[in-house]
């Protein structure tokens, strides 16, 4: 019994990534004084041009890259008690699913270790994190599908893939990788807007697997 309300509060790390994230990058927005990339200082920080990695160099560095790595964590973390007793109709663990959808997290934890002074890795790093959940909410949408106490989840879900796609375009169409980016256009509004609508989905499973795992022992 205990090992159940165990595994159910780590179904909860994803709302608590979601909120810890969104927290980190909107106050560090506000007290970051600017910050210096390729030899360029940039200052004032600008939340509606800037990057969020941008908020990992400078005052606000230690902050926001511990940030990364711990909402990268509680992702994970909320994975192991999403994923723990849900099976499909072959009573098999959908790991396709637990994957593909590890790969974000492990790509917001690497981000605060290669900051965006990495440059080209970095840039790879978080364009994988981006891109991977238009495939990881379709496939794990399907999957859902399949269980009946997760069957009307994962339809929204398969929805939450082209939105992203959506967003993700976006991004790449106002997003412009030069020093000189990170002071025009509205690239960081929209990053925050990728990023939060991909944590929601995260947060959303998890808070489904909490509530489910309050009212059965066993999920399919």
């Amino acid at each position: 019994m205990q090992s159940q309300k165990t595994i159910r509060w780590l179904s909860s790390g994803g709302s608590l990534g979601l909120i810890l994230f969104t927290l980190a990058w909107f106050i560090l927005g506000f007290v970051s004084p600017g910050f210096t990339i390729y030899g360029v200082t940039i200052s004032p920080y600008s939340p509606i041009s800037a990057q969020i990695s941008a908020l990992g160099l400078g005052l606000t560095a230690f902050y926001m890259n511990t940030a990364f790595v711990l909402t990268g964590l509680l992702l994970l973390i909320g994975l192991i008690g999403i994923f723990w007793k849900i099976k499909g109709p072959n009573d098999e663990t959908p790991w396709a699913s637990v994957i593909l959808l590890a790969i974000t997290p492990l790509g917001a934890i690497m981000d605060g270790f290669y900051t965006i002074n990495s440059g080209f890795i970095h840039y790879i790093i978080s364009i994988v994190a981006f891109v991977a959940p238009v495939v990881s909410f379709a496939v794990t949408g399907f999957q859902l599908r399949k269980i009946p106490s997760w069957r009307n989840f994962g339809k929204w879900l398969i929805l939450g893939s082209p939105l992203t796609l959506i967003l993700l375009i976006l991004f790449f169409m106002t997003f412009v990788p030069t020093p000189q980016g990170q002071e025009v256009g509205v690239g960081g509004l929209v990053e925050r807007i990728l990023i939060t609508e991909v944590l929601f989905w995260y947060a959303a499973m998890g808070w489904l697997a909490f509530r489910n795992y309050a009212t059965s022992p066993r999920q399919g």
